[in-house]
């Protein structure tokens, strides 16, 4: 945990972003994997670790904004779970961690909030991912459980968004040390591929490193040579000579603070002609797009610009045809690049898109588009100094959308589908960092991370 003044603060500026009623925030329970005391490794929730601090299963916490009170509600454990777990905090001796003086049991909780709506004060909840906190939900607040997320407080979202989004000092430096637990999987991931291994062995050597040094995955670790598959959490491939590999992969801290790093590399250690042709585009898209990232700017304008630089990059090696500018409206270049640049992080590697992306990527004034490619884009918001957001521009030729397109005469005018089709079985290459919005630009956070051909390619020679 941070010292308790930082939990303190946090909740008293959501105090004064409400204004009014009753907050009620509900932490995680264990998760069974196939019976109930075999259980998947504990995930607190985000919101409730950023107010509290507290990394414990079962419980809840009220802030009662109009009493100015704050109350951590659980039950304590018996002698029989002492003799399996050992000696344990009581629940107020958690919440004096917190800097919370007020403590309570479950039933307590149920009455507090019965005497709230009895009063016609507002109970103000977040959107829930996890069916049982929803049925928690119905159980207090007499709501049905697969209605919860229709009565959520928007003003308390936003309010915790606007909070969230902004990275204090310690938080940074956690995210940092995340980013640097991902130099050495990204590194060792690089040293250790070797023709004739399988994915399988590369990804779980990159998971122990995350166990190792942090807190585990902050997601299922992306290791594939099929990088044209945005999200392949497959490892069944061997890897040959020739072969590209992304390794999409970050770690969570002590803390729960995540990083998310991607790097494309040659199994033999070094790239073909036409793998240094298309990682350079690549490379250059991530760092114009570093580049322009400053507070005020929308996070939307540098999405474009950096499609427009992979657009600029293909139409000189004959894959796309015709001004740039137009390839970029109509939305042409993204049958090489489908995603969106980047996203949040912080807490969640997608930070609180638990929330729904309508409260943390867009606003009443920025809309999402509907165009392919585009609408893939998770944050389009104007920058302020603070955000943290990664910047992952890739390029990929996948069979299937290649084929339908051109099946389709999508797009004639712009791309050259004879061109496209030669690379086919190519892959995908994705370069991604983390990067911090400062107050006259951005900063990329933690230990450099090799990313140039000829940082990627010494790394790949010094075989273990």
């Amino acid at each position: 945990m941070f010292d308790k003044k930082v939990y303190i603060k946090r909740r008293e500026i959501l105090k004064k972003k409400v204004k009014s009623g009753l907050i009620l925030l509900l932490g995680n329970d264990e998760s069974p994997m196939n019976y109930m005391d075999n259980t998947y490794h504990f995930r607190q929730d985000s919101t409730f670790l950023y107010y509290f601090g507290i990394d414990f299963p079962g419980l809840a916490a009220v802030i009662d904004i109009d009493d100015n009170a704050d109350v951590i509600f659980g039950n304590d454990f018996t002698i029989d779970d002492i003799v399996w777990m050992g000696p344990q905090p009581t629940i107020a001796q958690r919440a004096v961690k917190s800097g919370i003086k007020l403590a309570g049991t479950p039933a307590e909780l149920k009455d507090v909030l019965l005497r709230a709506a009895s009063q016609g004060r507002k109970v103000h909840f977040i959107p829930q991912y996890r069916y049982d906190n929803m049925m928690k939900l119905e159980a207090l607040l007499d709501i049905r459980a697969g209605e919860v997320n229709n009565y959520v407080s928007p003003q308390l979202i936003k309010a915790i968004v606007e909070q969230r989004t902004i990275k204090s000092s310690e938080e940074i430096k956690e995210i940092e040390k995340a980013i640097d637990i991902s130099y050495d999987m990204q590194t060792s991931a690089m040293q250790i591929t070797i023709p004739g291994i399988k994915e399988q062995e590369i990804a779980g050597y990159v998971q122990g490193i995350a166990a190792a040094k942090g807190n585990g995955l902050s997601f299922p670790i992306i290791f594939s040579k099929h990088g044209e598959t945005l999200h392949n959490h497959g490892h069944a491939n061997i890897l040959r000579n020739g072969d590209l590999v992304v390794n999409d992969s970050g770690t969570e801290t002590d803390l729960h603070y995540a990083s998310d790093i991607t790097r494309t590399f040659p199994v033999s250690g070094k790239f073909s002609d036409r793998q240094k042709e298309i990682y350079q585009i690549v490379l250059d898209a991530n760092m114009e797009a570093i580049k322009a990232v400053k507070p005020g700017i929308f996070f939307k304008d540098v999405h474009l610009r950096a499609a427009a630089v992979i657009a600029t990059g293909l139409k000189e090696l004959g894959f796309l045809k015709g001004d740039v500018k137009e390839i970029v409206k109509e939305g042409a270049h993204a049958l090489f690049f489908p995603h969106g640049l980047g996203h949040l992080l912080g807490l969640d590697v997608h930070d609180m898109e638990n929330f729904g992306e309508f409260y943390t990527g867009y606003h009443e004034k920025i809309k999402r588009s509907t165009q392919f490619g585009l609408k893939s884009l998770r944050y389009a918001k104007e920058m302020k100094p603070g955000t943290v957001l990664t910047i992952e521009p890739g390029i990929y030729f996948i069979p299937e959308l290649i084929h339908k397109w051109e099946a389709e005469g999508k797009f004639t005018q712009f791309i050259n589908y004879e061109k496209a089709k030669k690379y086919i079985g190519f892959g995908g290459i994705r370069i991604e960092d983390d990067i911090l919005v400062t107050k006259t630009g951005s900063r990329v956070l933690g230990k450099p991370i090799p990313k140039t051909i000829e940082e990627v390619e010494q790394f790949c020679s010094n075989k273990n």
